[in-house]
């Protein structure tokens, strides 16, 4: 996949990101929507993206950070911070680049999506409870 260039709406804060996949998702969880009024979309991150300028972050769960430009307040990423497999995994806003050029592919919290509003066509999609169970740590002695 190519690397992008992006920015926030102000230019204070420039993103550089290479997606690893080509595809993007939404999320309609209660933090999401209020986050950006409405549902984030973004794409999955390879590591090494880079971010310039003002960049605040915020803990916003037990296993995640939300970034966001400490001048217009522009989402940056998501980011999950739990132990495990998922650590590390960055979601960026897609809205900070012209075009990913990409399809989307996935929504999550699809139980959460306000009536409001629909995407066409036909893409994966997660419940609250499928999406917190791919989250979920294993108990202690379970083999998973």
């Amino acid at each position: 996949m190519p690397e992008l260039q992006g920015q926030c709406m102000c230019g204070a804060v420039t993103v550089t990101a290479t997606p690893s996949k080509d595809s993007l998702g939404a999320c309609h969880c209660d933090q999401c929507r209020r986050w950006t009024s409405s549902m984030l979309v973004t794409f999955q991150a390879e590591p090494g993206y880079a971010a310039l300028g003002p960049v605040k972050t915020f803990t916003s769960s037990e296993w995640a950070e939300r970034a966001f430009c400490a001048e217009c307040g522009s989402a940056l990423w998501y980011r999950v911070t739990a132990p495990g497999e998922m650590h590390g995994h960055t979601e960026m806003a897609a809205g900070l680049f012209e075009d990913t050029g990409n399809p989307l592919q996935l929504e999550l919290f699809i139980d959460k999506k306000p009536d409001g509003y629909a995407f066409a066509g036909e893409r994966k999609q997660m419940t609250k409870s499928e999406v917190e169970a791919m989250f979920a740590q294993p108990e202690e002695g379970d083999s998973q």
